[in-house]
Parts: structure tokens; C-alpha cells; sequence
């Protein structure tokens, strides 16, 4: 089982993505191609992929039993041990939030209000 996940890519990607594959949300494409076929569509992918993200999972003869390759992410797969995990970039310290998203604001959300109003 293959799966390829487009995110923000050409729409000409993913048209020539669905000869091979089945697209059943927008992005996401599941298939069983051979392991060749497979690696064919993920050299398309990288190549035209342009300013978009991609990311392709399929089965395989492992631990897991499974693995997975990342494009233009800025999380990415890393083996430890013999098994793969994501490698999720530490939140920029140097950037802490604004003081108003810090701050509680005081009295009811918006939503709140609605809620409120619609039950009266």
C-alpha cells in the first residue's frame, strides 16, 4: 500500500498522480504501484512539486512495517534504532508570543455570547 500526501502542489501534479493512483480526499492518494512504479512517481513528485509540501508512506519489510519520506517538511523522519520517528523542530525561543496572546483576556468569547443569545 502506498499513500502520497500533496499539500499547496500544481494541480497538473496531482492529475498525473491519479493514472496511477486513487485520490480519495483533495491531496491524498492511496494505490499499491510496484516498488519501481513508486519510486518513479515520488522523483514527479519532488520535481514538480514547487513551492508545495509532499509526503509518501507505504509498506514495507521493517520493524514498523512501514515507512515514510517527507518533501520540503519541516518535520522529518530520523531512525533510531531501527525505528523511524519524526524529528520536530524545537519552537524558535527568540521569538517568545506577543504580550496580548499571553494576557487572559477578561469577560465571555464571542462565541460564547452567540450561544447565550440563541438559547434566550
Amino acid at each position: 500500500m502506498t499513500v502520497i500526501v500533496l499539500t499547496n502542489c500544481p494541480a497538473g501534479l496531482r492529475g498525473f498522480l491519479t493514472r496511477w493512483l486513487l485520490e480519495i480526499s483533495a491531496g491524498v492518494f492511496i494505490g499499491n504501484p510496484s516498488a519501481r512504479i513508486r519510486d518513479i512517481l515520488w522523483n514527479e513528485v519532488q520535481e514538480y512539486a514547487g513551492q508545495g509540501r509532499a509526503l509518501l508512506a507505504h509498506t514495507t519489510n521493517n520493524e514498523q512495517g512501514y515507512t515514510f519520506r517527507t518533501f520540503d517538511h519541516a518535520w522529518n523522519p530520523v531512525d533510531h534504532e531501527g525505528l523511524t520517528l519524526i524529528h520536530r523542530p524545537a519552537a524558535n525561543a527568540t521569538n517568545p508570543l506577543p504580550a496580548s496572546s499571553t494576557k487572559d483576556k477578561a469577560g465571555w468569547s464571542n462565541a460564547s455570547k452567540r450561544r447565550r443569545f440563541r438559547r434566550s
